[in-house]
């Protein structure tokens, strides 16, 4: 007999191929499976026994899922056959098992790092981070699927590991199903948890509803059969069935109601279900002439939904026998959202204070996969996936394992800030993951951002020009920005007057007369604009740019003279190389007070008698004035610019290898373009000397291409020829 025979027959791996969970895999898929399976030590690599593979395969046919899903969930926990992965016949499926087991295998650190901390600690941080770093979110229910069956055969553990699964489970799992909708799965995660972390009121509660059950049945039975009677009289066609509670439920419910087993009133409890909402409201009327309704106890969430969208009608009646009972009113669709997931009970039943839109788009997702799994349309949802899920926060950790919060770009600066403002008035580096990076590292979700200090606070002015890439958040920057609003009137001129000579030095305009600036930013004097641009209120590239302009406009000849028509404005901004567009045929000016420059995020504000006035995203007045008039907020935009213009620049350098390529690199990825590039090396000194002919759209992407060559290794000077 053949090996391919003798390992073809594999008792373990036969019963669970051929249990009804897996038939969503095809024969010849399976027949390889057994093929592949090693003689000898196969067993001794799985990661959970066969009982426990087999009910995570049921739990995952409970769910519909199809045959990708279901591989890898095999494959992960037999990894004698994962590494067979390449010769197994997938057909269209290789590459979605791949990311599923990829999947997998990011959420283990996640157990680790939930291992590690207090119970319930920063729980809702791992529940983010886990979403993050997986990239095909179909991964989740594979995840809760393999802890339900774990769970379930948790009496095998000692009770140090039963424990520490249980409370993986309370804080990850049962949270993640009850927001999914997968109901089937939740309650029961939930109910073996508690029973595994609280052994004795578990058992307690149990023993009370035992006790309870055959003549609570025979009462519900009762109640369906009276209540279905009148519904059918009063001609509605209804569907009433008992509504089953779980021991954590009712747990939870006489915790927070302070209440005794005996005082609930939704421990008897029918659901109607009818065809459209009015038939709800006349079903409640039915209810009502037929027993006592309970005042305190109605809530109509089909009217006043939930802030998760549930809706449904609860009332509490007597009923029989005087013994109260609660009744839930809802159509079918409504019932089917709720199943789905639509109602999760996340904001409301486990204190969250709600989600950001990603994060609420994977979950949203998720659920249609799983709607949508039972109509067999999940790989064309699956497919949209990279469209419909674009993250916009990033979730770090620090050297303690607490997950933290941050906006897309963030850096380890924004990192130091978000822990505290002094840590970040003090930061001086950054490890992450253990290897040292610049502050202007972007960071990555489950990245672990460890944060070296100096003793002293000493932030650098530097890190409120956006153009270096210091810090990403606003509250960031703002916290840097009263730090400087503290210092002495003569500390901020002088580190004012830098930044602002550096900056005139890269354009050639070192000469030039700050005192028409100084007017045009309202400062009082050229001091007062210094401390503007020391304090990141005026950029020193708005203060060039006017500086430019100024020039350009008194090497023009004088116009002749000519009555003043309204539209002068709007017609002169429209010839320069700055327009602005989305306003229609309405007079435009730009705002005095923020002085907005072509490429800043702009708005336009509705005047009474000066058309609209374009004010920078982020200005103070801007806020003012939406707050008390929002309906005079206009989107606009800037326009083209044309082709750009040519510019000529001098870079001075050590003599290094790279240089040339790491220079033109860097114009490449700012957008510009280089139409000439000179190079002299002045002999024996070591040093380069560049001169760049370059194409570039507007004078802050000069400004910014400036700095950034001028924070190249080695370069010493980046400037503007002339």
């Amino acid at each position: 007999m053949s090996d391919a025979v003798n390992r073809a027959s594999v008792p373990g791996l036969d019963a669970l191929l051929n249990r009804p969970s897996a038939a969503v895999l095809p024969a010849p898929l399976r027949q390889a499976l057994r093929e592949h399976w090693p003689q000898h030590d196969g067993e001794a690599t799985m990661r959970a026994s066969w009982s426990v593979l087999g009910d995570t395969l049921d739990a995952l046919a409970l769910l519909t899922s199809d045959e990708s899903v279901v591989l890898a969930a095999l494959l992960f926990d037999l990894p004698a056959l994962r590494a067979h992965l390449d010769a197994l016949p997938l057909g269209t499926h290789g590459s979605a098992v791949a990311g599923l087991l990829d999947g997998q295998d990011a959420a283990d650190p996640v157990w680790a790092l939930h291992a590690g901390r207090e119970a319930g600690r920063n729980s809702e941080g791992l529940r983010r981070l886990l979403l993050a770093i997986i990239r095909d979110l179909r991964v989740v229910p594979i995840l809760l699927a393999r802890q339900l069956a774990r769970m379930r055969a948790a009496d095998k553990l000692d009770d140090e590991q039963r424990r520490a699964l249980a409370q993986l489970t309370r804080d990850i799992h049962a949270p993640l199903a009850n927001r999914l909708g997968i109901w089937q799965l939740k309650w029961e995660l939930e109910d073996l948890a508690f029973r595994h972390l609280e052994p004795d009121t578990y058992r307690r509660i149990a023993r009370e509803v035992d006790e309870t059950r055959v003549a609570r049945e025979r009462y519900v039975e009762n109640v369906k059969k009276v209540l279905s009677r009148e519904l059918l009289a009063q001609g509605l066609h209804a569907e009433v069935s008992g509504r089953p509670k779980h021991i954590y439920s009712i747990w939870r419910k006489m915790q927070k109601k302070r209440l005794a087993f005996d005082q609930l009133y939704d421990i008897r409890a029918v659901r109607v279900m009818v065809d459209d909402v009015a038939a709800c409201y006349a079903a409640l009327g039915v209810v009502h002439a037929l027993w006592a309704p309970v005042p305190s106890e109605f809530d109509d969430y089909i009217a006043r939904p939930k802030a998760n969208d549930y809706r449904s009608l609860h009332t509490a009646v007597v009923g029989p026998e005087g013994r109260t009972i609660e009744v839930q009113i809802r159509t079918h669709d409504m019932h089917a959202q709720a199943e789905l997931g639509v109602a999760a009970h996340w904001k409301y039943k486990e204190g969250g204070k709600g989600a950001e839109k990603a994060f609420d788009r994977k979950i949203t997702w998720m659920r249609q996969l799983l709607e949508q799994a039972q109509d067999g349309q999940g790989n064309e949802l699956a497919g949209a996936l990279d469209a419909e899920l674009t993250e916009d926060r990033v979730y770090a950790l620090s050297p303690k394992d607490e997950v933290l919060d941050l906006p897309q770009g963030a850096t380890p600066l924004d990192f130091a800030y978000q822990v505290h403002t002094m840590v970040g008035h003090r930061c001086r580096g950054a490890k992450v993951n253990g290897r040292i990076v610049p502050l202007t590292y972007r960071l990555r979700s489950g990245d672990r951002v460890e944060i070296l200090t100096g003793k002293e606070a000493d932030p650098r002015r530097d890190w409120l020009m956006p153009a270096l890439g210091f810090l990403a958040s606003n509250r960031s920057r703002e916290k840097v920005r009263s730090w400087f609003h503290k210092l002495d009137r003569a500390r901020n001129v002088h580190a004012g007057r830098e930044l602002l000579e550096r900056e005139l030095k890269r354009l050639g305009l070192q000469h030039a007369d700050l005192a028409g600036a100084a007017k045009k930013f309202h400062a009082d004097s050229v001091d007062d604009l210094y401390i503007q641009v020391a304090l990141g209120d005026t950029g020193p590239n708005q203060v060039s740019r006017a500086l430019l302009e100024a020039e350009r406009a008194a090497s023009q000849p004088a116009p002749a003279p000519a009555l003043p028509r309204p539209t002068a404005r709007r017609e002169n901004l429209g010839k320069s190389k700055f327009t602005v567009q989305g306003v229609g045929n309405l007079l435009v000016q730009l705002a005095r007070c923020c002085q907005p420059v072509a490429g800043e995020p702009i708005v336009g504000y509705l005047t009474r008698s000066r058309g609209v006035t374009v004010h920078r995203a982020d200005c103070a007045a801007l806020a003012r004035l939406a707050a008390t008039s929002p309906q005079r907020i206009l989107p606009v935009e800037w326009g083209q610019a044309g082709g750009g213009y040519e510019v000529d620049v001098v870079v001075n350098a050590v003599d290094r290898r790279w240089l040339l390529k790491d220079i033109t690199n860097l114009i490449a990825q700012e957008d510009a373009y280089v139409l000439d590039i000179h190079s002299d090396n002045v002999r024996n000194s070591g040093r380069a000397h560049l001169r760049l002919r370059l194409k570039v759209t507007d004078y802050d992407q000069l400004s910014t291409l400036l700095g950034k060559l001028d924070a190249l290794p080695g370069v010493s000077e980046a400037r503007r020829l002339g």
